[in-house]
């Protein structure tokens, strides 16, 4: 009888050694090198000895080192690796700085222990963490005094700047500069302050899983700064404006984490970079309106962003407004009953902390949150730049007609010196107009045009820009669903704004264009008369103004070429776009849309972008998902907008 088992117990011996990683050969797991000099740069990961090699083994990422196995920040598979079927292999990542250690860990996960309930922003299991195979050392950053996450912004004076980055330490940080780098004489001394764990609304905000140290937050205002050279502040002798824009543009990591992250934020990054460089001395500004990071309560992936955006943002000032991403949360405070299908639960349980803190935008605009959590700051606000009245609002808290939102957009758009300013850009995050099957936000668009639509045609707003959906979409110029004229000889008329969608920087969750009857899951075509141009590709838009034309100009992540243009006379006349109306804008490959801005941009060597591209080229990897084309969106679903 005991012979008999013999084979028996030793095919269970050897089954129970595949999945148990004291009966495994010992696995090596080295890093080179174990300290890095600043934040972006590589390490390179290899191991060795990894038995009978699956494709579900897997590399998890961890901050701080000592964190639960559960708590990653992130996973890579072993087999985005070459050689991994050797049992051995080698990847590189570049590290953000977190002001902590990392550590790395390598697990064995097998298919009968998929779990279907846990998984992640896609649906796909997150990867088990019962069998260890190996663990790493720590590798940190030679020094925590270095800033980080550089980034600039306008303040209430067209003289200043404003300079926010963050460090590991409330030590006293000091802003020097001057009008040439060999010459740094004026000091700015930073405020600084943090947010903490306790100030998170909900889950994963508050949890073991999603926060992490957000470090401490510095802030210094350089002032009497020289027109249009120091930093290349607001000169309010010159009529000339140039801004980019866009919404929802998120960041990209090296590795799959708990959310969908953004790869296509990168190409937005790296065009602007491009444009900016063509610009040398002139001044400019980002607008980036709300939907900032998509972290959603998982920390790093503001470190991610701010690191992301840096070669930019550390130029030109970068200015946002509130998203629902940012700010959402079932008790915000105000939450009307017909909005109940708006304000959910996006923003993760940050409840506006991170976004109040890490920016600090012009004005004092605050809302109370209701909770141990700070006032929501950056709400709305205004400011000059050149022939452009830019104005920034939140559609996340109240607008109606009494609030205090209303009444200072109210002041400030009657307000406007149109010999100074003869252009006014009204922007913030969820549409007033849009031609998307996106039923949720149905009720608050109606009390945006009950409310807000009188507001911005009485007082002649010559651009409504929002994000949002994530496509490119133009219309007519739009009063109470009804395009005006377009100002053309002969015609009596009146000028309206003219509505753009430009939240294509980045997310890449779409929702539908409305449905035919007969074919629920095409698009209309053709479109409604008010929609114009309705884009099919990831980017951004560029803006130039002078005192006589304002230009806006849709500019493609796959090409860098401008593929929708419309241009506005001080007069308000609505001269006819470049893009056809097509749905995603075959053909129109902006021949006709030719600025002397664009001229230039094309004069500029690609050169320029080596060191960006160089950067972000470790982010690109993605090893959760299979690729699909570039010039497509992706209709997965509806509720992620």
């Amino acid at each position: 009888m005991k012979n008999s088992l013999t084979p028996f117990i030793l095919f269970i011996t050897t089954i129970i050694s595949l999945f148990n990683p004291s009966t495994q050969s010992k696995v090596s797991l080295s890093i080179t090198p174990t300290v890095l000099a600043k934040s972006g740069d590589p390490i390179r990961i290899q191991w060795s000895g990894i038995a009978s090699p699956s494709k579900l083994d897997w590399l998890g990422i961890y901050s701080p080192p000592d964190s639960d196995h559960e708590n990653f920040i992130g996973y890579v598979f072993l087999n985005s690796s070459a050689k991994w079927q050797s049992g051995s292999g080698s990847i590189s990542l570049p590290l953000i700085n977190l002001r902590s250690n990392y550590s790395f860990r390598v697990f064995r996960w097998v298919e009968s222990e998929v779990n279907p309930k846990k998984h992640d922003h896609d649906n796909n299991p997150l990867p088990g963490t019962a069998h260890l195979l190996a663990k790493s050392v720590e590798v940190g950053f030679g020094s925590g005094r270095v800033p980080d996450q550089i980034h600039l912004g306008f303040t209430e004076n067209v003289d200043e700047m404003r300079v926010m980055f963050l460090t590991g330490d409330r030590e006293e940080r000091r802003v020097r500069y001057g009008l040439r780098e060999g010459k740094l004489d004026r000091v700015a001394v930073a405020r600084v302050e943090r947010y903490e764990r306790e100030h998170m609304c909900e889950e994963p905000a508050n949890s073991s899983v999603g926060w992490r140290d957000p470090g401490w937050i510095h802030d210094g205002v350089m002032k009497n700064l020289k027109k249009g050279v120091s930093f290349v502040s607001r000169n309010e002798d010159s009529d000339e404006t140039i801004a980019f824009l866009f919404g929802d543009m998120g960041t990209a990591t090296p590795y799959s984490t708990f959310l969908r992250t953004q790869e296509e934020s990168i190409a937005t990054m790296k065009w602007i970079l491009r444009d900016i460089e063509a610009l040398g001395d002139k001044p400019a500004f980002i607008s980036h309106i709300g939907d900032i990071s998509y972290a959603r309560g998982y920390s790093w992936l503001w470190d991610h962003f701010f690191n992301q955006i840096e070669p930019v943002a550390s130029k030109v000032a970068y200015h946002v407004c509130v998203g629902n991403h940012e700010y959402n949360w079932p008790s915000q405070p105000w939450r009307p009953e017909w909005s109940v299908g708006s304000y959910g639960k996006d923003g993760g349980g940050e409840c506006g902390v991170p976004y109040s803190l890490k920016f600090k935008m012009p004005g004092n605009s605050l809302e109370p949150t209701g909770t141990r959590a700070p006032a929501t700051r950056n709400l709305y606000y205004s400011f000059d730049m050149g022939a452009v009245h830019f104005v920034y609002m939140s559609t996340e808290t109240n607008f109606l007609q009494g609030s205090t939102q209303y009444n200072f957009l109210k002041h400030d758009l009657e307000s406007v010196n149109r010999n100074n300013t003869p252009f006014v850009v009204v922007q913030g995050h969820r549409p007033m107009y849009t031609t998307s099957n996106e039923n949720r936000d149905a009720p608050l668009r109606e009390k945006m045009l009950e409310h807000l639509e009188p507001l911005f045609v009485k007082n002649k707003v010559t651009l409504a820009l929002w994000g949002h959906v994530h496509r490119y979409e133009r219309f007519c110029p739009v009063n109470n669903f009804t395009c005006g004229s377009m100002g053309l000889e002969g015609e009596d008329w009146e000028a309206f704004p003219v509505h753009i969608v430009i939240g294509m920087a980045g997310q890449d969750w779409q929702p539908i264009w409305e449905p035919r009857p007969d074919h629920p899951n095409d698009p209309i075509f053709p479109q409604a008369k008010r929609s114009l141009y309705r884009g099919g590709e990831f980017g951004y838009t560029r803006l130039v103004a002078t005192k006589e034309k304002l230009q806006l100009s849709y500019v493609g992540n796959h090409d860098g070429e401008v593929h929708d243009m419309v241009e506005i006379l001080a007069s308000g006349q609505v001269l006819s776009g470049s893009g056809d109306s097509s749905v995603d804008g075959a053909g129109a490959r902006g021949e006709a849309a030719q600025s002397k801005f664009s001229l230039l941009v094309k004069g500029v060597s690609v050169l320029l972008l080596g060191a960006f591209i160089g950067y972000v080229l470790g982010f690109i990897s993605r090893s959760r998902k299979e690729a699909t084309p570039k010039n497509s969106w992706t209709p997965v679903k509806t509720d992620d907008m």
